[in-house]
């Protein structure tokens, strides 16, 4: 019998039926089913990208020695797996429906002595935010190469622009975020210890400058919209999906 550790999750099968059923209600073209099919298709869609997100992180640990992440079903891509269900799954879904900011989801636990090398550490720290951006990348592409109809089109747009929103947020060196992970290898053990004081709240602040501070939103919508242009997308048709995703602020 296949050891459970290297099947994927029916879990994971079923987020992504429900963001293949979001993508075809955008197809029947009445606004309801678009707005309905385009909630469907982000959410779903980003639930899958949290859980490809950690499945990175993983992935690389377990090629460079931490063989422990595969007994704690880490390369299922079962959302369940990770740290808190809540936290993992719940909140990401909830701040993305509520004002479109997607907060970082489940974590995955790796055993950073069995990594060989402190270049390996930073990759495996690197590969979350690099799993973003590459879909981020192939769903742009696929936009711009594959004729659509304009509901599905302005859906798969917002869901690019989310996972380079998301990339950015999680790039950021600030303790807690995979940013910091990719340098902390590399820092001086003061540091490390002063980092180990603010990890539990330092994303929580900065989650409450974006979320509260106009100008720091503004800044971050801002600098992920450079990179979405700089990889063809068309933040017009992403802006479109936003406003069908956050109906609810008409």
């Amino acid at each position: 019998m296949r050891d459970v550790s290297s099947r994927i999750s029916w879990i994971f099968f079923l987020l992504v039926g429900v963001t293949v059923a979001g993508g075809v209600l955008t197809t029947l073209g009445t606004s309801v089913a678009i707005t309905a099919g385009v909630v469907l298709l982000v959410l779903g869609g980003w639930a899958v990208s949290l859980c490809l997100h950690e499945f990175g992180h993983a992935f690389v640990a377990y090629r460079n020695g931490d063989a422990s992440v595969r007994d704690k079903g880490y390369l299922t891509l079962d959302i369940r797996r990770y740290t808190d269900p809540v936290f993992s799954f719940v909140l990401p879904l909830i701040f993305l429906i509520a004002g479109g900011i997607p907060l970082p989801g489940g974590a995955v636990w790796i055993n950073q002595w069995a990594i060989r090398s402190k270049t390996a550490r930073s990759l495996v720290s690197l590969a979350g935010p690099l799993m973003n951006l590459l879909l981020g990348i192939l769903l742009t592409v696929t936009v711009a190469l594959v004729p659509m109809p304009v509901g599905l089109l302005i859906g798969l747009s917002c869901l690019a622009f989310i996972q380079v929103l998301a990339f950015v947020l999680n790039i950021l060196p600030v303790p807690g975020l995979d940013g910091f992970g990719v340098l902390e290898p590399y820092l001086s053990e003061p540091t490390r210890a002063f980092a180990d004081k603010v990890r539990p709240w330092a994303p929580l602040v900065l989650f409450l400058l974006i979320i509260g501070l106009p100008g720091v939103s503004r800044l971050f919508f801002d600098v992920g919209g450079v990179i979405f242009e700089l990889i063809g997308g068309d933040a017009d048709a992403a802006f479109a999906g936003y406003d069908e995703l956050l109906f609810w602020r008409r």
